[in-house]
Order: C-alpha cells, then sequence, then structure tokens
C-alpha cells in the first residue's frame, strides 16, 4: 500500500501521483461492465462463452481506441473487493468458461486482492489477463498463481509508431520484456495468446510482430492476427487525436499479405481473423449489453449493477485455425 499521494510505480509511466494518474487513477479499482462474450479466440471463448470483465482506465492512449468511453471517457464505477469476487461468481454461475480480466494493468494490486476474494468465496474457473503488455514485469509478478492464461496485445515493435499511435514510444521495450515475462510464469503455449491488430497502411509494422514471434514465442505461445481495425468514430473522447488514425479498412489485398507472412514465417499455433468491415459489432457501454445480443450477454453494468439472465443466440464472429 502507497501513502498518499506516493508517486504510483505500478505501469512503465511511473505517474509521480497516483491521484492525477495518466490512467485516471490507479485506486479504487472501477469496472464498467461484465457479461458472458463469444467474441474471443475459440480456446477462449469454449462452449459457454468467456467472462469478461471491463476494467476502467488505461494507461495508454491509442488513438484508435475501441473502448474509448471506458478507457478514457471517464465510465465505470468503484468496486470494492467483494463486489468484484461477486461479479467473478455470476459469471461463473452462469457458465462462463474463465474471468477474462480485460485492460487493467494500471489497476494490478486491487485486482490480484479481487481474484484472492472470489477464490475463496469458491471461484474455480480460470483466470485470464487480457492486457495491452504495456506493463512491469514486477508488476506481473503479483499475479502468479492468480492469473492462467494470457492474452497480450503486441501492438508493434515500432517505436515512432507507438509514440504516433499510442503516445507511448517506449511501448516496444515495455511489451517484449512483460510477453517474455508471461511465456517464462506460465511454460504453457496454449496459456499464452499473443494478439496483433494489423493496421492499414502499415503493414511492415505487422511483418516486424511476425518475424518478432517466430523468432521468441515460436512454441512457446500462440497467435491470434487480427484484423477488424475499425476508423474511429467522429465523436470519439480522443478526437483531438484521431486525424493520426488511418482513416480506413484493412484491404484485401493487405489481408493476402499479412495471412502470406505467417506462411513465410513458418506461423502454424494460432488463428486469425476473417476479413470483415463495418463498425456495428463495437461496444456502446451506456447500454446494459454493451454489444448486441448475438455477441454477449450481460451480466453486470456500471449503472445498474447485476442484470437478468437473457436467452443466448448462437451467432457470433469466429476466426479460423492458422
Amino acid at each position: 500500500m502507497k501513502r498518499d499521494g506516493a508517486a504510483c510505480g505500478i505501469c512503465p509511466r511511473q505517474c509521480p501521483d497516483p491521484r492525477v494518474a495518466y490512467c485516471g487513477g490507479s485506486a479504487p479499482l472501477r469496472i464498467a461492465a461484465a457479461s458472458i462474450h463469444r467474441g474471443e479466440e475459440p480456446p477462449v471463448t469454449g462452449r459457454g462463452g468467456s467472462g469478461t470483465v471491463f476494467v476502467s482506465g488505461c494507461n495508454l492512449r491509442c488513438v484508435f481506441c475501441q473502448n474509448v468511453q471506458i478507457s478514457h471517457g471517464g465510465i465505470g464505477r468503484t468496486v470494492d473487493s467483494d463486489e468484484f469476487a461477486a461479479i467473478c461468481l455470476a459469471l461463473q454461475s452462469r457458465g462462463a468458461e474463465n474471468i477474462n480480466i480485460v485492460t487493467g494493468s494500471h489497476a494490478v494490486p486491487a485486482i490480484a486482492e479481487g481474484v484472492r476474494r472470489a477464490r475463496k468465496a469458491g471461484l474455480t474457473i480460470p483466470c485470464l489477463w487480457n492486457s495491452s503488455a504495456y506493463e512491469k514485469t514486477e508488476t506481473l509478478e503479483a499475479l502468479y498463481g492468480l492469473v492462467d492464461t494470457y492474452l497480450p496485445d503486441l501492438k508493434t515493435l515500432d517505436q515512432g509508431l507507438a509514440a504516433k499511435f499510442f503516445n507511448a514510444p517506449d511501448y516496444p521495450f515495455h511489451a517484449e520484456k512483460a510477453i517474455l515475462k508471461m511465456m517464462d510464469m506460465t511454460r504453457d503455449k496454449h496459456r499464452v495468446i499473443i494478439r496483433h491488430l494489423v493496421l492499414p497502411g502499415f503493414l511492415e509494422s505487422t511483418k516486424g510482430v511476425l518475424r518478432w514471434f517466430a523468432e521468441n514465442a515460436g512454441g512457446r505461445a500462440s497467435l491470434s492476427l487480427m484484423t477488424q481495425y475499425t476508423p474511429p468514430r467522429p465523436h470519439s473522447q480522443l478526437a483531438a487525436n484521431v486525424k493520426n488514425a488511418p482513416a480506413r479498412f484493412l484491404n484485401s489485398e493487405e489481408y493476402g499479405t499479412a495471412l502470406a507472412w505467417l506462411e513465410e514465417f513458418g506461423i502454424e499455433d494460432g488463428f486469425y481473423q476473417e476479413l470483415e468491415t463495418g463498425d456495428e459489432w463495437l461496444p456502446d457501454f451506456e447500454r446494459e449489453n454493451p454489444f448486441s445480443s448475438e455477441l454477449s450477454v450481460p451480466v453486470w453494468h456500471w449503472k445498474h449493477g447485476f442484470t437478468v439472465l437473457e436467452k443466448f443466440q448462437d451467432n457470433y464472429p469466429c476466426r479460423s485455425r492458422i
């Protein structure tokens, strides 16, 4: 526990005062929504869906963030460890395959305590750490024994792009170290899925990431190649920076090139998305169910608390195996 006003050392930002931190404040823990989600990779979604818990705040500032309402828009509600545990147990009772903690890098101590409380209260399903990988290795150690599977992004290894799109020129340095740490902590390729979003017009960045994966993560992790890039909405809270973001979807030629690199680099473990355009699937965290009813079933919402279980429709986007 840090004394009031002391510098925050949770993430690479090293903010001088957590009360005015870049992420919106590292404590107390704030949650925006929890749902049974069916849009993840097949082993994550499973048959019952993934129990996603969307943490408010973020230590990056991606100009095309799909969850900008909660990452920097202020949406969410403070929960203590008991309520966090209750959310996890509700997801488990409604058939979730796992607890999928989304973007919690800036709140590791509070989340770790919440997971411990949930385990004591009867949580038995695995916990997943779904993050940007902009994390300190010593902070990740606090999750050892609590997290079963890691789903880190590897957004880019290009410092220029990291500065332009994520406002973090040191992202490649920290993300590489963090992902290597995750693989060392699990030593099981089925328990680390490295995600990479292909950016329109910046395929050389993708090529660099795929080369890194082949050289450093082959046999140690799976790859999830994502092609769902969506130009930012005009009303985005990051509107001042939207002009820096690619203004179009990925095209078929770029898609084919990225898939060809999988073969060139000998990457066989993992998944890739089908190429689709459109933004109908983007979440709106003002709604009780931020996603479409085909994609998720709401369990808890920052405005309403726990929700009534709805009938689930088995119709959702999927990924193909590499």
